[in-house]
């Protein structure tokens, strides 16, 4: 049977997956039946939770409902968003070993997760949901993320892919998948400017693409990685929150379990108001007994979140005005995204357009993960003629360059550089005799480097001694369709190079914390589903027994960890890399499994 690839749509608040076979694409469901999972990790007593009951777990265990990840994910713990949501969102968010964790209580002990960890858990869920609807093993898969990303977190966003068991094909930009959506229902042959205009969840993308006979190239990309429905559910929140402190005199801002169940209660809300013009909140016994009610109208919720609204125009025009068009050029506005069904939304997006129509030909909700399906199935060469001629090109969302000796930054790829690309500059020593040469990567738009987001350096050495200025020393960065950078330097005299790939190097984690997260990854699994093995006797089981039990819950054990396995000691069955692994050097406790397996040995 031909490999086939997945593509995956990791939102803020739901996630999606969705398969490209026989000519079209088709959203996979749950084991409920639902086109979509909501993106919440719930641990409990009897394992990890990824599935929409986790939400109505978020009031019952606030402090271990995790939600809204992919706004932590690639992020430093000091960044100034991280402080706001410290104080409204009700789990822990920690400094753990210099980077941002999440705390939570799991089985009666406190366990830190990253972002990429339990990133990979809903990624996880999404495959096996694939898995259990297409009856075969899925280990390649096509993931998208906002224009807004960083380089950073675009590979944090691999990485939870790779601890998924899943070999990340594409990290693709949203829009650019919702473009690769609209063009396959628009056979259209005549060249138009399209606007994408993505408002999920966590984010807000903007792209203007022209297609052409199934061609598509990006023209520009802009967006804002903090403006999404979830904070127009904040504004309503604390609405909430001042009205319940002026009618008890009590602020619940701090009771992690009234945050959580008034959560809930705004987003039902705001739903409702993208279909009435009222909508009730009613929540019994809120806090200390005390119950709630209020009614919001539409109109309020338009004025409490009006700036926000407004603020979305200000992304479309810095995107007409990196693509070099007029609003009147641009021939279709292309809706996408859960929030773009808010009225006042697209009232405010048609008005600036003149009045025009907004396309909502592909479903907003579903745009996203068909235009990634569709790219899983042409990067795994889908014979299908449909998509056969299809093509992105995409662009360079960010300013790319290096620290300059005075501390600037020398832009190397500017912003909306359409990839794939190749710039190469000239530099050289400031020192005579100087025998090296530091090259720091950064990304971002400040003069000043130190004020850019930093990705990462190395160093040219052995340069022949000679007088400043003097050496030619080539400054080479190469992206390639996929987005992934590769920076390399070379000595023109001597010939001596070296070079920093980012495809190999990872965000926040080593290779080995990978690894690691990937075997916990499935420990939490065995866990979870070991239990099913109590029901025969102990003298019943064999070594390829507990074998063929632990790769069946996941067929991709057998790839990267046992890889790793294999390493750290070699010719030993995959059951004893197992339970030695596993269980003592990792110091997991797999219950049940490692009674089979002791007595296994002692049998034998």
């Amino acid at each position: 049977m031909a490999e086939v690839a997945i593509g995956i749509d990791l939102g803020t608040v739901h996630s999606r997956v969705a398969i490209y076979e026989n000519d079209q694409v088709k959203i996979i469901p749950d084991e409920n039946g639902h086109r979509s999972t909501s993106s919440c990790v719930a641990f409990t007593d009897n394992g990890c939770i990824v599935s929409d009951a986790v939400k109505t777990l978020s009031w019952i265990e606030p402090k271990n409902t995790i939600f809204y990840v992919k706004r932590l994910i690639g992020r430093e713990f000091n960044d100034p968003s991280i402080e706001a949501y410290k104080k409204t969102w009700p789990f822990d968010i920690v400094k753990y070993e210099d980077r941002l964790k999440i705390q939570v209580r799991f089985k009666n002990e406190i366990k830190i997760f990253s972002p990429e960890e339990i990133s990979s858990m809903i990624l996880r869920k999404m495959k096996e949901n694939a898995e259990k609807y297409l009856g075969r093993e899925i280990s390649q898969a096509v993931l998208t993320v906002p224009v807004s990303f960083t380089d950073t977190q675009r590979r944090a966003t691999r990485d939870a892919g790779i601890i998924a068991g899943l070999s990340v094909l594409r990290v693709m930009h949203e829009t650019s998948a919702a473009a690769l959506a609209y063009n396959s229902y628009n056979t259209e042959s005549d060249e138009k400017n399209i606007l994408v205009f993505d408002l999920g969840g966590g984010a807000l993308n903007v792209s203007i693409f022209t297609p052409n006979c199934g061609f598509i190239e990006v023209k520009s990309v802009a967006g804002d990685s903090h403006l999404g429905g979830e904070d127009f559910t904040d504004r309503m929140m604390r609405l909430c929150i001042e009205e319940f402190r002026i009618k008890n005199n009590v602020d619940v801002s701090n009771d992690k379990r009234a945050l959580s169940r008034l959560r809930l209660a705004c987003e039902n809300a705001k739903r409702t108001l993208s279909t009435f013009a009222m909508a009730s909140i009613e929540i019994d016994a809120l806090y200390n007994d005390i119950d709630f009610s209020i009614n919001v109208s539409r109109t309020r919720f338009e004025e409490i979140n009006a700036d926000l609204f407004r603020s979305t125009l200000v992304t479309v025009e810095k995107a007409l005005h990196d693509a070099k068009v007029d609003k009147v050029q641009i021939h279709e506005i292309v809706l996408v995204g859960a929030s773009t069904q808010i009225p006042r939304i697209q009232k405010l997006l048609s008005d600036f357009f003149n009045g025009k129509q907004l396309n909502q030909s592909v479903n907003p909700d579903e745009a996203v993960v068909c235009g990634a399906a569709i790219e899983a199935a042409i990067l795994t060469s889908n014979e299908s003629e449909k998509i056969q001629n299809s093509l992105v090109l995409d662009v360079a969302p960010h300013p790319l360059g290096i620290e300059t000796a005075n501390g600037l930054m020398e832009i190397m790829v500017k912003r909306c550089t359409t990839i794939p690309t190749k710039s190469t500059q000239q530099f050289s020593t400031t020192e005579d005799n100087q025998m090296t040469f530091d090259v720091k990567v950064f990304e971002g738009e400040h003069p000043m480097a130190r004020d850019n987001r930093f990705l990462g350096s190395f160093q040219l050495s052995d340069i022949p001694p000679a007088p400043r200025g003097e050496p030619q020393i080539e400054v080479t960065f190469d992206i390639n369709g996929g987005g992934l950078l590769v920076v390399s330097a070379v000595d023109k005299v001597s010939g001596n190079q070296n070079q920093l790939d980012f495809n190999s190097n990872h965000a926040n984690l080593s290779r080995d914390e990978i690894e690691r997260m990937f075997c916990e990854n499935i420990k939490y699994k065995i866990d979870s589903e070991i239990p099913s093995m109590d029901n025969r006797r102990l003298e019943q089981f064999t070594v390829d027994d507990v074998a063929r039990f632990i790769i069946g819950i996941d067929p991709s054990f057998d790839g990267i960890a046992c890889r790793f396995l294999r390493e750290k000691i070699d010719g030993k069955a995959l059951i004893l890399l197992t339970r030695d692994i596993l269980v003592k050097e990792m110091g997991f406790k797999i219950g049940p499994a490692l009674k089979i397996l002791n007595h296994i040995q002692n049998r034998q």
